[in-house]
């Protein structure tokens, strides 16, 4: 059985950056978001249930999950939220599934921001893997890199645990406080910790 390991983090911790160093490493990656975007994209299986639950409001032109629409009402409704959430991640839970069997590296990585808050991996993942950072640093990045207010992004965070709560249930911590080389060799070493695991070393 392949080691399996939830790399998580807050948004703008940096998941991304350190699922891509692995990936440079030859280890399969599973990337949750990737698939959520696949299942609201038009014709996506997550479409007619968000039509039926959500209306036709909140499906773009082309068929697909109006993003923005959402955002607005989900960070404003946690009833809604959890509608949404509802209809998703089962979906995307099965399909990482799915996408992990295939996995051929010694371990293989599935990246779920919201890996601690659904508990909906605990059969799938085998360690978890939380990348860290201060909360200035993660609304600086967020806000850089999606484009959103500051506003937007604390609304966010508030939907994730706090960072105390991740660090207390994760198994291993990438601290991302410094540049992407020292990002890089903190992979370098929990690849090599990773490898030894799965060989049963």
């Amino acid at each position: 059985m392949t080691l399996i390991i939830g790399l998580t983090g807050g948004i703008g911790s940096g998941k991304t950056s350190a699922a891509n160093f692995f990936s440079v490493l030859g280890i399969d990656i599973v990337d949750t978001d990737v698939i959520a975007h696949e299942l609201t994209q038009p014709k996506g299986a997550a479409i007619d249930a968000i039509r039926q639950t959500f209306t036709d409001r909140f499906i773009t032109a082309e068929g697909a999950l109006n993003r923005e629409e959402m955002r607005r009402l989900v960070f404003s409704d946690s009833g809604s939220r959890r509608k949404l959430e509802t209809i998703l991640h089962p979906l995307i839970r099965d399909e990482a599934s799915r996408r992990a069997a295939l996995f051929s590296a010694p371990y293989g990585i599935v990246v779920v921001p919201l890996l601690l808050e659904t508990g909906q991996y605990r059969e799938l993942i085998h360690r978890i893997l939380l990348v860290d950072c201060d909360e200035c640093d993660q609304i600086a990045r967020a806000t850089a890199r999606t484009g959103l207010d500051e506003s937007t992004v604390r609304a966010i965070m508030a939907t994730q645990l706090s960072r105390e709560e991740r660090l207390q249930q994760a198994d291993d911590v990438i601290t991302n406080d410094a540049d992407l080389p020292h990002l890089a060799r903190q992979v370098g070493v929990l690849h090599e910790k990773y490898l030894a695991l799965a060989s049963g070393n």
